[in-house]
């Protein structure tokens, strides 16, 4: 069975972004749909997938994290407004029987992301 899963590294300060919020959103015909949100454990993850069994279907998804409100969160003085703020990362399901692993790598000033496994 298929599931999504989440990891952020904290890249300015070398750790898991232990805290950030994270929601997690479904395109569908009539547009953006909330399906959760969540605080990520103090190893950068979810504590479980945040979708699987009948929750992980084909589709369009969004994950948007607060990435400056964590930052704030920990003390570190960014400006206002903030460089990033919300990072909401787009990607599509296409298989329900694979693993779809969204990692974010973020500092104050610039993110990345790729598929893992």
């Amino acid at each position: 069975m298929g599931k999504l899963t989440t990891h952020v590294l904290d890249t300015a300060n070398g750790c898991p972004a232990a805290g950030m919020a994270v929601r997690l959103y479904r395109f569908d015909a009539e547009g953006l749909k909330w399906m959760r949100s969540l605080h990520l454990n103090g190893d950068g993850r979810a504590d479980g997938p945040l979708l699987d069994g009948l929750t992980f279907t084909v589709g369009r998804y969004r994950l948007v994290f607060e990435v400056a409100a964590y930052f704030r969160g920990r003390g570190d003085a960014l400006p206002e407004p903030a460089f990033l703020d919300e990072v909401p990362l787009d990607f599509g399901i296409a298989d329900e029987a694979g693993h779809y692993h969204v990692p974010l790598l973020a500092s104050p000033w610039a993110y990345s992301t790729y598929r893992g496994s």
